[in-house]
């Protein structure tokens, strides 16, 4: 699996956390940003809901400051399903009933042992579909 993963200069040190936590398992595509310098969150939110909707199974991981820019920018790509979380339980709910194919996390407002336990929670779900699946369906206008 792919795993596409950015943040703006509030997600940053969280983003390099997180990406360890992947490696030797996955394969990491990280769009940036590459410091704590001021940046804007689109320019790193449009590359990881482009890449996860080129792969198959793609997935995105997203980190800014709230989680809220970060969120609403990736989901105004149709077939994104961007999901603003910050505990575990919303996480797997996240993907087990709506599916979603990138995780947001709000670096400002979760501890680094929460934001683990979210990325668990999350990579570790799996979508229960039935009625679940209609509903997605009725999601893109």
């Amino acid at each position: 699996m792919k795993i596409y993963i950015g943040s703006d200069h509030a997600g940053f040190d969280l983003k390099e956390r997180i990406k360890r936590l992947f490696e030797g398992k996955f394969e990491i595509v990280d769009v940036g940003t590459d410091s704590s310098e001021s940046v804007d969150y689109p320019d790193f939110a449009h590359p990881v809901a482009e890449g996860v909707l080129k792969e198959t199974d793609g997935v995105g991981v997203l980190i800014c400051g709230t989680g809220n820019g970060m969120a609403m920018t990736a989901n105004k790509h149709a077939g994104i399903r961007a999901a603003l979380c910050w505990s575990p339980e919303i996480a797997a709910l996240a993907k087990q009933h709506n599916n979603a194919n990138i995780l947001v996390l709000p670096a400002r407002f979760i501890s680094y042992e929460t934001a683990v336990e979210t990325v668990n929670a999350f990579f570790n779900a799996v979508f229960e579909g039935g009625r679940h699946q209609r509903r997605i369906e009725k999601i893109n206008l």
